[in-house]
């Protein structure tokens, strides 16, 4: 009783009420990214793991469609050196995948089906609103076409963003995220 009538005196009213205030907020902040997961109900699309505080199973996140496709979304319109034309490109933001695992780290190794990787770093991937891509023009993108995940940047938007090195980046027939 002692330490509170101290910490009453020394702060006052307003700042004790303040400083609980404070706690709340950061405790529960803490609970929103202990909650797992949902399970995924459908195919398994994407699997994050790596330095992550949110799981669904073993350690991992495990993302069907549906999952994706409820996390903040971007849209890029944009030529590529793959595909003829621009096209439309929509998908799950890359930082809105990060945030939704609890992740801690600041690069994203990016694997594909072929076991292809590219490290992706997270400032990048906020700044210029990188997507995982699942649709091109309206329709979802399969396998032969760079689906169903595919890495991509808005290179229409920044030319300082045609490089090689961006280029290698956009992995297509994305399995997996190690977030490191």
């Amino acid at each position: 009783m002692s330490i509170l009538m101290t910490l009453r005196q020394c702060l006052g009213r307003r700042g004790m009420m303040a400083g609980f205030g404070l706690f709340l907020l950061m405790s529960n902040a803490s609970v929103v990214h202990a909650h797992p997961l949902p399970v995924p109900e459908g195919k398994v699309m994407l699997t994050v793991e790596g330095d992550v505080s949110r799981t669904n199973g073993d350690g991992v996140a495990r993302f069907d469609r549906a999952m994706l496709q409820a996390l903040p979304q971007g849209t890029i319109v944009t030529h590529t050196p793959w595909t003829e034309g621009a096209s439309r490109f929509e998908g799950p933001l890359l930082g809105a995948i990060y945030d939704a695992v609890g992740a801690h780290g600041d690069s994203l190794r990016v694997v594909a089906l072929n076991d292809f990787a590219a490290d992706v770093p997270l400032p990048e991937a906020k700044e210029y609103g990188v997507i995982l891509a699942m649709q091109r023009d309206g329709e979802p993108m399969p396998v032969r076409e760079y689906g169903p995940l595919f890495v991509l940047y808005p290179f229409d938007d920044h030319p300082e963003l045609q490089t090689e090195e961006v280029r290698f980046r956009s992995v297509w027939q994305v399995a997996r995220i190690v977030v490191e």
